[in-house]
């Protein structure tokens, strides 16, 4: 009972949510749609899509509007925008319920849910396997969104990650650019050692209620909080077990500082206190917030874990667009999506430029905005190094219950970091996670 808790949510939410719901704008969109459909109106040739943060997700949106109505005259796409966790809640009422009335053409989906929504409401989403060259984006995007042989969505924004580092904080602790190429965590914490010695500024920051670094340290080593078969992966898992080792060792090592919370992570590097960040691509806009810092960054790879496989490479964040299977305007919604995001590299091109925005279309790799520099990162060009790392992320499945095992690993963290036995947290977070899933 408690799985199928898990699985599918809210299904328990009330009847006057339901109600709610069926009265959204989106439904008053498909009313009319399909009033105009019957009269013979152009106002089929309209999708409607569900989206959080419309100055970059829907703002992508309609960069890809613009582009597909100039060869389909007419098109129109209408972009609800909502919270994210309220978009999820209503996708998820109306889903168990058996709700169709009110639902888009597109969602936007971030990554961890691409499983739990494909396997608790089978035959909802549409088959992109046949729609997209697929072999055109990187592996890892691909495999996220694949399941029992099928790619469901095309792949949008990624959190390819990087190790951004304050250039004269390093220089000053004696440290060149090449010394923080494609090395280890060991080596990074001792690195930091030195820069904590001879600046007094912290290599970084440590939050023991955040599992974004664990996250990041799993994937670089091709591994997850869960295996394929959505059963827990803490137990004699060599890159858990090295992931945790590192976490530790960042912590005892004393070359992090503590903090609570985004803004005080955020704050920390604004105000100069940290010399690294280690975070996703997106991570960008809020390093340049401290216009005065301008010139003093830079970005090297991502350190490594000490197992075999384990790459310098890896991803926080992302996510991804499905198409309603049941939707009448399924094969415009497929058709739109597989024509901008699934194959335009000018819609990648643009949604950089104009949004910040990184995706994992490699065509677009070698475009003249991916290959433009930063002077605020030194003159490097960043998104040229992003893109390139993005094709070196090992591929993993995300599986049903992520949110589930991070809670049963953040449950367990104050511990580990207080000197815990690390074999008996592995074992204490392994059977919370059971309890939680079964």
């Amino acid at each position: 009972m408690k799985k199928l808790l898990s699985v599918l949510l809210l299904v328990s939410m009330t009847a006057s949510l339901l109600a709610a719901c069926g009265s959204s704008k989106s439904s008053e969109s498909t009313e009319k749609g399909a009033a105009n459909e019957s009269a013979g109106s152009t106002a089929t040739k309209k999708v409607v899509a569900w989206a959080w943060d419309p100055s970059f997700n829907g703002a992508a949106l309609k960069i890809a509007e613009e582009l597909y109505a100039k060869e389909n005259p007419g098109f129109e796409l209408e972009v609800v925008d909502m919270a994210k966790t309220d978009l999820e809640q209503k996708l998820n009422t109306n889903l168990a319920a058996g709700v169709k009335e009110g639902l888009p053409d597109i969602i936007l989906v971030n990554d961890p849910n691409i499983q739990k929504y494909v396997t608790a409401y089978p035959n909802t989403f549409a088959d992109f396997t046949d729609k997209v060259d697929f072999k055109q984006f990187s592996q890892y995007k691909v495999d996220a969104l694949t399941i029992d042989g099928k790619v469901y969505g095309v792949p949008f924004d990624i959190g390819v990650t990087g190790m951004f580092y304050r250039s004269d904080y390093l220089e000053e602790a004696g440290y060149k650019a090449e010394d923080l190429e494609n090395i280890t965590w060991d080596q990074y914490i001792e690195i930091g050692k030195v820069v904590k010695e001879k600046t007094g500024k912290y290599m970084a920051t440590i939050n023991p209620n955040d599992e974004a670094l664990t996250s990041i340290l799993l994937q670089s080593g091709g591994s997850w909080y869960i295996t394929p078969d959505n059963k827990g992966n803490f137990v004699d898992n060599p890159v858990m077990t090295d992931t945790l080792r590192v976490y530790k060792g960042i912590s005892d090592s004393g070359i992090a500082k503590p903090v609570t919370g985004w803004s005080e992570f955020v704050g920390s590097f604004n105000a100069g206190d940290v010399a690294t960040v280690v975070s996703g691509v997106w991570q960008i806009a809020s390093i340049m917030d401290a216009k005065d810092q301008s010139g003093k960054w830079k970005v090297a790879p991502i350190p490594r874990l000490n197992v075999e496989g384990a790459v310098n490479a890896s991803n926080e964040g992302g996510s991804s667009w499905f198409v309603l299977d049941g939707s009448a305007n399924k094969d415009l919604a497929i058709d739109f999506l597989a024509k901008t995001i699934g194959s335009s590299s000018e819609f990648y091109e643009r949604f950089l430029n104009e949004n910040g925005g990184v995706g994992s279309f490699i065509p677009s790799f070698s475009s003249e905005a991916y290959s433009q520099t930063s002077e605020f990162f030194g003159g490097q060009a960043i998104y040229s190094d992003f893109t390139k790392w993005s094709t070196e992320v090992p591929g993993i499945t995300l599986g049903m219950y992520t949110q589930e095992a991070k809670d049963a690993l953040k449950n367990e963290l104050p511990n580990i970091l207080n000197g815990a036995d690390l074999t008996q947290s592995l074992a204490n977070i392994q059977k919370l996670f059971e309890q939680q899933v079964q």
